[in-house]
């Protein structure tokens, strides 16, 4: 009985990794499907099958290849990418500071990178200003842009960093933090669009409301190198972020470099949202809301919790595009007032959840 016993523990543990891959499995298939109805739907329907017909090369029609291939597509495919990057960035925060309350929005990150885009479009140059129906600005320098998001966010991740390290600050005491540094960086913002003649005024505005419907192919390739990119690094550190969630001092006697895992951590997290940002703009509370998601029901074991934070990321703002395209039909919402109206509820409900505790 008592070898019997020992043998079952291996069995019943191979069964809970497999229900863990199933239900991975499960969300692969739900976004791709996600992704197909995305390319579907919009004022002009086109099947499913249609779809697939496109995308394999056999469109029925030029004007399906048209829509398919050179509009919904690449605005699908950006959603999905930009998703990935969000909740993978939050999951990794999370992680590294320990704070629950962590994401690239919350502590001030995306705000700081907006700041920084602003600046290189305005000041820099970076952008051409424009009325159109597509876009209000056309990005001409895009490393400039997103390497001034970037240098703006890396110093708002210090800061975030430096209060961790501050003996007993709590995550409340973080949030807070962010909460003012996004607040100085808007104010940077709106100074810059205070200094702007009418029509700078109205592209800045427009395009810091965060929106997927700018993005081109060149935007797309991006987005999805740094999605991969990030989420890759993030998965070779999985057994690190699992041993620092356990405290710094026991990720230590385990082996890990903490400090630099936790600056890594960071940077690459930065990086990824100064580019996200810097191509669509500010989309708040996906990378806060999507991998506490994930956690209630897949636990919090990295090497399963990260993937499956890309693709409910994934998901969740190719889903919320899609009906910022419909419900108004046939104007578009920018994706990031439908991904607040989802977010700032469970951001609240958060909270009073940490306070009960």
């Amino acid at each position: 009985m008592h070898h019997l016993a020992q043998g079952e523990i291996p069995a019943a543990y191979t069964a809970y990794l497999n229900r863990k891959a199933l239900f991975l499995a499960a969300l692969a298939l739900a976004t791709a499907g996600l992704l197909i109805m995305a390319v579907s739907l919009g004022a002009v329907r086109i099947p499913a099958w249609d779809v697939l017909r496109t995308l394999a090369g056999q469109a029925a029609s030029r004007r399906d290849a048209l829509i398919v291939l050179d509009i919904r597509l690449p605005h699908a495919l950006a959603a999905l990418f930009a998703g990935m990057g969000l909740a993978a960035s939050g999951a990794a925060m999370q992680s590294v500071l320990r704070n629950p309350l962590g994401s690239p929005f919350t502590l001030g990150i995306a705000q700081a990178a907006a700041l920084g885009a602003s600046f290189a479009v305005m000041i820099l140059g970076s952008g051409v200003m424009q009325s159109s129906t597509v876009g209000a600005v056309t990005i001409s320098n895009p490393l400039l842009t997103t390497g001034s998001a970037f240098v703006c966010s890396l110093l708002a991740a210090g800061l975030v960093i430096a209060m961790a390290r501050y003996r007993g600050a709590s995550p409340e005491v973080m949030v807070l933090t962010g909460v003012a540094l996004g607040a100085f960086c808007t104010a940077g913002t709106m100074v810059l669009q205070f200094f702007a003649d009418d029509v700078q005024l109205a592209a800045m505005v427009f395009w810091t409301f965060g929106d997927v419907a700018r993005a081109g192919w060149r935007e797309v390739w991006i987005l999805g190198a740094m999605a991969v990119g990030g989420t890759a690094f993030f998965m070779l550190n999985a057994w690190n972020y699992n041993a620092m969630d356990a405290g710094d001092e026991t990720a230590r006697g385990l082996g890990v470099r903490v400090e630099r895992v936790r600056m890594l951590g960071m940077f690459v997290s930065s990086l990824v949202t100064a580019v996200i940002v810097a191509a669509l703009g500010v989309i708040g509370f996906v990378g806060l809301i999507c991998p506490h998601m994930v956690r209630r029901i897949i636990g919090d074991d990295h090497r399963y919790l990260m993937p499956a934070s890309c693709l409910v990321g994934g998901a969740l703002l190719l889903a919320a595009d899609t009906a910022a395209r419909l419900v108004l039909a046939p104007h578009a919402l920018p994706v990031a007032v439908l991904t607040a109206f989802i977010g700032a509820p469970g951001f609240i409900w958060l909270l009073l959840r940490r306070g009960r505790r």
